[in-house]
């Protein structure tokens, strides 16, 4: 007997073939038969599907909900737009391996990311530890990638130099350990401090030492996305071709004013690349605004050290002055070398009470509100929000974002942070918008496209062979969502809205969405590579 048959659906199976009307029967968790009259079979339930389009569960390529996955395991944000799997553990920067004296500083510099919940037990310190939390207690399943600052947090502390011998060693050791405990990857923050302060030879022998190995990918926040974005792109390239370990360049989205038009240009060194045998993958957000910490705009040397040190340089009246300099004249490599655009810098979560009054407001508009220049004002707010800020970054290009979406190595993920008074709407739209906006309505990818790029490419790229295709023997996510309604209704003056046209979303063969109402059903769990994840 079968658990479930999703009856009569138009079958989109993940791998970029077309449509076919079938009955999809799950047993067990997994997917037990893909096939006509299905539905006369013995069956728990039987779910009406017509005129709805059944498909993988989709795969975020880019999150970061790594500690509020754990405050609030449901996660509707995601769940609720069909995501099943979340990839944890991006740009460098995440809460695994830790010890008794790197938590507190990662706690403090990914406030901004993650804030700080009450009700997170942060008693794990391995990979191994941190996964095991969500076995069975989170609604999607997670991945995670072993991030590079962490761990040279950990072995050297925030200091900009090389690693010793012995420190390359420790470093190569933890990353190994991470990637045999499951981890599909390591990522790289390089405009976050530590990562921002290690070298390119580093990155490739730990890649070559640490990663190859395992059969795991090198997935990297590069050097610059603004005035150096294209010798970046190149940089990070190298990387893998040297290492011999595959690329995948996160948020590729060719944003900042300099980059108007480019995307042909590194499309076409993507393309290059792949034609040499570099094995290059990528992912964006459908939107044209980025998100990260505030903070990130200062230049590198002003990030050394931990949230007090660079508290205490904001305070000091010389370095601020040449922070100034940097940022709003020359371009700071903390601004992507861009001077820095007020206007289009907006103001999106804090940390205190005393602060909510920006949230929403562009600096400039803050800023002349508090009747102060610009950069004084960032810095003032910094200093009162202990760095705790994060920040929408108004730089993109739509041309550039339709170029990078129809290319065959590009998969979706939304960077999503979920906190904040004023988020960013990917956290709540991303794969809703991709369907509703670039299939629908403008065509610019087809129904088989996009689902490809949000199913078995992610999971091609993971290295999980049971996920991302509707194929028995396939873990059991799935979506069914409508094809004349599916759409994002998040945006940027209401963020925290759910899509519509999404009635189905199942995790593991567990129901967790019906209709527009989250069931409360915590079926995910940690796919760790390389081990049957079901």
């Amino acid at each position: 007997m079968f658990d479930l048959i999703i009856a009569g659906g138009r079958v989109i199976d993940g791998a970029g073939n077309p449509w076919y009307r079938a009955d999809v029967a799950i047993r067990d968790g997994r997917i037990a038969a893909v096939g006509h009259a299905l539905r006369h079979e013995p069956a728990r339930r039987v779910l009406d599907a017509g005129g709805l389009i059944v498909c993988p569960g989709f795969v975020d390529m880019h999150t970061h909900s790594d500690v509020q996955l754990l405050a609030n395991p449901a996660h509707e944000a995601k769940l609720m737009q069909g995501v099943t799997t979340e990839v944890l553990g991006q740009d460098g920067l995440s809460v695994a391996p830790v010890n008794d004296a790197t938590l507190p500083v990662l706690r403090a510099q990914l406030a901004a990311w993650n804030g700080d919940p009450p009700n997170v037990d942060w008693g794990w310190r391995t990979v191994a530890e941190f996964l095991g939390r969500f076995d069975g207690h989170v609604a999607p399943n997670v991945a995670y990638l072993v991030p590079h600052g962490t761990i040279r947090l950990a072995v050297m502390g925030q200091d900009d130099r090389a690693p010793a011998d012995g420190e390359f060693q420790r470093m190569q050791e933890m990353i190994a350990h991470g990637m045999r405990e499951g981890a599909a990857g390591m990522s790289v923050g390089l405009t976050y401090a530590p990562g921002m302060f290690a070298t390119d030879d580093e990155l490739v022998a730990l890649c070559a030492a640490a990663v190859r190995p395992y059969g795991g990918y090198f997935c990297t926040h590069h050097r610059s996305y603004g005035r150096g974005a294209m010798e970046a792109y190149r940089d990070s390239i190298e990387i893998g071709r040297r290492a011999g370990v595959p690329v995948h360049l996160s948020h590729a989205h060719v944003s900042f004013p300099n980059n108007k038009g480019r995307a042909p240009e590194f499309l076409a060194m993507v393309d290059r690349a792949r034609a040499e045998g570099v094995d290059v993958t990528m992912d964006t957000y459908p939107y044209l605004a980025g998100n990260t910490y505030l903070s990130s705009v200062l230049p590198f040397w002003a990030q050394a050290g931990n949230p007090d040190a660079v508290v205490d340089r904001l305070r000091d009246p010389a370095l601020r002055e040449r922070m100034r300099y940097e940022v709003e004249v020359t371009g700071s490599d903390g601004f992507h070398g861009v001077p820095a655009d007020w206007s289009t810098v907006q103001i999106a979560g804090v940390s205190t009470e005393a602060g909510r009054w920006a949230a929403g407001k562009t600096v400039a508009a803050a800023a002349a509100q508090a009747g102060a220049p610009p950069f004084d004002w960032v810095c003032d707010f910094l200093i009162q929000e202990r760095l705790g800020v994060s920040a929408l970054f108004h730089v993109g290009h739509e041309e550039n974002v339709r170029a990078v979406m129809q290319h065959p190595a590009h998969m979706a993920g939304s960077d999503a942070i979920l906190i904040g008074e004023q988020p960013h709407p990917r956290g709540w739209g991303t794969f809703a918008r991709y369907l509703g906006v670039y299939v629908r309505e403008l065509g610019i990818l087809t129904w088989e496209q996009a689902i490809r790029k949000m199913t078995s490419l992610p999971a091609q790229r993971l290295g999980f062979p049971d996920r991302g295709l509707l194929r028995p023997g396939m873990a059991a996510d799935v979506v069914c969502f409508d094809p004349d309604r599916v759409r994002d209704t998040a945006t940027y003056e209401r963020p925290r809205s759910y899509p519509e046209g999404i009635p189905f979303v199942f995790v593991n063969g567990v129901a967790v969405k019906e209709h527009d109402r989250h069931l409360g059903n915590l079926p995910g769990r940690a796919i760790r590579r390389g081990l049957r994840t079901a």
